[in-house]
């Protein structure tokens, strides 16, 4: 399976755009937004990107979406997945904004993930691609946790515009996908392995 993944679109029809042209290059069968797709709402906007999408969508909702931007994802053709397990041609994915910490402990009690899952979260784990300006960690200790505890296939995230790029935890690969400063963000070729460009 081909993803492309990004996040942190911020209301930008050009960001939006960049995507629309990367969907066309590189033809995925599916698109992940991993959060931020507006800047503060509204609904509208989130509804209006999604649909101008061509291909299958799943998205969540970041920390400077507003909570009327969960209604415009489910108005749209994507499919939200925040505090879902939804598969998609035999894979799990299973979404968490990361910035609701009781988000973490319903994924635990569900039993939503496991080694097979791939977990899409707004925020990356803490001191994973999470490097923000003057070298500060931005991501969050409780998704560490939950990675380390659940060992998913793949992370896919944002939040953190200044350090998009691929880690490993153990046998989890972590992708920030965020477009907010020089990034694209990232083809994903699922299979046996687990391939990545940055883009």
């Amino acid at each position: 399976m081909k993803v492309l993944a990004t996040a942190d679109i911020h209301g930008s029809q050009h960001r939006l755009n960049i995507l629309l042209k990367n969907i066309d290059r590189y033809s995925p069968d599916l698109v992940v937004i991993c959060g931020d797709i507006t800047q503060f709402g509204p609904e509208e906007l989130a509804r209006n990107f999604l649909d101008q999408i061509p291909v299958e969508t799943l998205a969540i909702t970041g920390n400077i979406d507003t909570i009327d931007v969960g209604k415009g994802i489910d108005d749209s053709k994507a499919t939200k997945i925040e505090m879902k397990r939804v598969v998609k041609k035999g894979i799990p994915f299973v979404g968490i904004n990361g910035v609701d910490t009781n988000q973490f402990k319903i994924i635990e009690e569900k039993k939503l993930l496991d080694e097979n899952s791939v977990l899409v979260s707004h925020v990356p784990p803490y001191g994973v691609q999470d490097k923000a300006f003057i070298g500060i960690h931005g991501g969050s200790k409780e998704l560490k946790i939950l990675v380390e505890k659940f060992k998913p296939k793949l992370v896919l995230c944002g939040h953190i515009h200044e350090d998009p790029g691929i880690t490993k935890i153990g046998n989890t690969t972590v992708v920030n996908c965020s477009m907010g400063k020089r990034g694209e963000g990232a083809l994903i070729e699922i299979n046996d392995d687990i391939n990545v460009k940055m883009i």
